[in-house]
């Protein structure tokens, strides 16, 4: 017979969640927050690529404004000139102060942007294709830099951090008097409750855009990102539903064509058709004419024809999304084969897009990119200040993972709600369970033997 009053059984139990929900919060921050330092930092970066672009790069990507621009054949032509290949794209000014870009592959193997003043043809310099810095930032922050198996660690990093916030919100919850440690900092800098106070308040705060920020990064995650990537846009060729693709269609894909947004990543090229009498290409020109009469935005990527099936693809992707837009047109007859925007994706889609584009601080302007600048400082100081708070509470000669729960079973509503999410998001739910292994067969262990061992 229990000799505990229900008072105090209740606050036994409170405390024991209070423990089991710590320990999955700290287990969350081991796995994730090193990571989330490296996207904040990279993101942070990203958010101002086309400024940072413009200042790194200026000797290739600057120039003077003069009165009318030169035929896009002639720029190419002299891009080739300085470096001897095969031309594939060509790349609009996106204002008049911008150079045109040329892609060119090599005779010697390389891939290169040649970039050539749009007034003059007069080649300014050549870089690796996707070499400038802001480039480099991009394929670090998505780990594409790491290959595709580090891509996947996206997912987890993203599963996690939700975790890390809804536990978070539970610590920080109010449960006394007071609001040192709610919306106010107390102590000073030496003071283990002024980092506990630091952390608290600053996730509090931005923990709604850590979630968000996690969610709209998941299309890029290798597992997850993919199958809603196909269930978006379903199977047909890869373009959302109700786009016109009743023409004959080749097997290569947009993405390896020219960067492209997320929702056509898979988006297979239609192929040209020689007709009687169309023995000769409508060539760059035509192309980009038609292309300026469609109203393509300004900065927009032409994809050239190298076979005899290939087709024009003029495709722009710029902070407004209703002006986002790619279209393909016969090389013969400069007929538009497929021609979709932004209007044209489905509801998952354009609500993809739309935080996608958010995520990247393109939306809203320098409003949103200043807003997320300040989330990403912010990631930072959680992680430090959760480093020192750490540092200050660890015990000596052990990892300091917080005490557990006198009745286990605390552990079992919480487990069902991580397996929901493990369910949803599968490599999430695999390294749970990796975890769960991991707390139950070494790290408890450890801490009875050493609640054992402990003088009395």
């Amino acid at each position: 017979m229990s000799t505990t009053s229900p008072p105090q059984e209740g606050k036994r139990k409170t405390f024991d969640l209070y423990r089991a929900v710590w320990r999955w919060h700290f287990y969350a921050g081991l796995l994730v927050l090193p990571f989330m330092i490296t996207l904040a930092i990279t993101g942070g970066l990203y958010l101002f690529k086309d400024e940072l672009d413009a200042l790194i790069h200026a000797d290739v990507k600057r120039v003077a404004v003069q009165e009318a621009t030169l035929p896009p054949s002639t720029l190419v032509s002299a891009a080739l000139t300085a470096h001897p290949g095969t031309a594939v794209k060509f790349t609009d000014p996106a204002t008049p102060k911008s150079s045109a870009e040329i892609t060119v592959n090599t005779a010697s193997g390389e891939r290169l942007a040649v970039y050539v003043n749009p007034y003059t043809a007069n080649v300014l310099g050549a870089l690796d294709d996707r070499g400038t810095v802001m480039w480099t930032v991009r394929y670090l922050h998505s780990l594409k830099y790491f290959g595709p198996t580090a891509r996947k660690l996206i997912e987890i990093a993203g599963g996690w951090a939700t975790l890390l916030v809804l536990t978070g919100i539970y610590l920080w919850w109010p449960r006394r008097k007071g609001k040192g440690g709610v919306i106010s900092v107390r102590g000073k800098p030496k003071s283990r409750v002024f980092w506990r106070d630091l952390h608290a308040v600053l996730g509090i705060f931005v923990g709604g855009f850590i979630v968000f920020l996690a969610i709209t990064g998941m299309p890029w995650s290798g597992v997850w990102g993919a199958q809603v990537n196909q269930w978006a846009n379903g199977n047909n060729f890869g373009y959302p539903s109700g786009v016109r693709v009743e023409v004959p269609m080749s097997e290569a894909r947009l993405n390896a064509q020219s960067p492209t947004n997320w929702s056509l990543e898979q988006a297979q090229i239609p192929e040209s058709t020689q007709g009687p009498g169309q023995a000769t290409s409508i060539g760059l020109d035509g192309a980009v004419a038609i292309f300026d009469e469609l109203g393509l935005h300004h900065g927009y990527a032409v994809s050239l024809p190298t076979t005899e099936t290939g087709v024009y693809t003029g495709s722009v992707y710029p902070n407004d999304l209703s002006q986002q837009r790619v279209v393909h047109l016969d090389q013969y007859s400069g007929e538009r084969l497929i021609d979709m925007s932004y209007s044209d994706y489905g509801p998952l889609g354009r609500w993809l897009e739309f935080g996608i584009n958010v995520h990247m601080g393109q939306q809203f302007g320098l409003a949103n990119q200043l807003l997320f600048l300040t989330v990403c400082v912010a990631i930072i100081l959680l992680a430090v200040s959760a480093a020192v708070m750490w540092w200050k509470r660890r015990p000596s000669r052990a990892m300091g993972v917080p005490p557990l729960p006198a009745d286990k079973r605390v552990f079992r509503g919480l487990i069902a709600i991580l397996a929901i999410g493990g369910l949803i998001f599968p490599l999430v739910g695999a390294s749970l369970i990796v975890m769960l292994l991991l707390d139950w067969l070494i790290v408890r262990p450890l801490q009875e033997r050493r609640l054992v061992n402990q003088p009395r």
